[in-house]
């Protein structure tokens, strides 16, 4: 890795070398979100509705996720210090084709997004290792040309590779299929010739079926608890680049839950890029109060929320090794 990139990793991070990053990149779930409280935003809306995320949040996150859509106001808002990630992809995927195919936002490089003052490129591709061959190539060839022009501009790389398989919807099978998913992803995307940097990964299993856990109350079991120990360390072993988690849409309790069984069983984990956890509570508060009634959820819920997942963190999270 090129000290470039190495300098703006390290500005996404705190002073101990963990990424407590906040994310608020979401373009179209947002609207979505709002129009399911009653609320049809316009584009200012969303951008308000991210400058308030921003501007409380990143005083108690190392950096933030935004998108050059929506997300301006929201990164010159940011606390002075704190990283910049963009994201680099179109919103969704492209549906007139199977495989769930990604593209990059039309009129932006990574040069451009470099020069407004981005530190690090964020894309997510939706990845099925055991997909068609054929889906596989034309995703792969994708990752390696992102790499290319990331490693040409001396811009990290965060990859996303969220997981979906449309050939299995029961949530059970799901569940049972998820570790290898996430070990053989790990395996693909940590391959040199990919370029990536951090990875920012889905837990290599679904917590709400671990026996023990809270957030298992009620489900199905599928992994004991040091079965889910086992996959976790499995999945994470293949790692030989950082990487650090996502929170999936679920709130923070289960979050710091999930983050707290991964340090338990060992898992080198670098941190996190938590989005929904933190302020999906607002949006219904957005959409009664506006931006000040949000600024004031956020100032006392938000934070709360961001302290929790912090408090984990420093206790779990490993430095990075760059």
């Amino acid at each position: 890795m090129n000290q470039d990139k190495i300098a703006r990793i390290k500005t996404c991070a705190n002073e101990r070398g963990i990424i407590t990053a906040a994310a608020m990149d979401q373009r179209g779930s947002l609207r979505k979100a709002l129009k399911e409280v009653g609320y049809d935003a316009s584009d200012q809306d969303l951008s308000d509705f991210k400058v308030q995320v921003s501007s409380v949040l990143t005083q108690h996150a190392s950096a933030i996720l935004l998108d050059p859509a929506f997300g301006q106001a929201a990164a010159k808002a940011r606390r002075k210090g704190s990283g910049l990630l963009m994201s680099y992809e179109e919103s969704g995927y492209d549906q007139t084709q199977p495989g769930r195919l990604p593209d990059l936002i039309p009129g932006l490089s990574v040069q451009r997004l470099r020069d407004t003052g981005t530190d690090a490129i964020k894309v997510l591709v939706y990845y099925d290792p055991f997909e068609d061959e054929a889906i596989l190539e034309k995703k792969h060839a994708f990752v390696e040309r992102l790499g290319a022009e990331c490693e040409a501009e001396g811009m990290p790389l965060f990859l996303e590779p969220v997981s979906y398989n449309d050939k299995v919807s029961d949530k059970l099978e799901l569940a049972k299929l998820k570790p290898e998913v996430l070990k053989r992803t790990v395996r693909e995307f940590t391959k040199p010739q990919y370029r990536v940097d951090v990875l920012k990964l889905e837990f290599p299993v679904n917590v709400k079926n671990v026996a023990g856990l809270e957030a298992a109350k009620g489900n199905p079991t599928v992994y004991s608890k040091e079965e889910a120990a086992d996959h976790v360390r499995a999945a994470t072993a293949e790692a030989t680049i950082p990487y650090i988690y996502l929170s999936a849409g679920v709130d923070m309790t289960q979050f710091a839950e999930t983050l707290r069984f991964a340090g338990e069983a060992g898992d080198p984990y670098n941190g996190v890029l938590c989005g929904r956890a933190t302020w999906k509570g607002g949006i219904a508060v957005f959409a009664k109060s506006g931006a000040a009634g949000l600024k004031d959820w956020l100032e006392g819920e938000g934070v709360a929320n961001i302290k929790m997942m912090n408090e984990v963190l420093d206790k779990y999270a490993k430095p990075l090794k760059l």
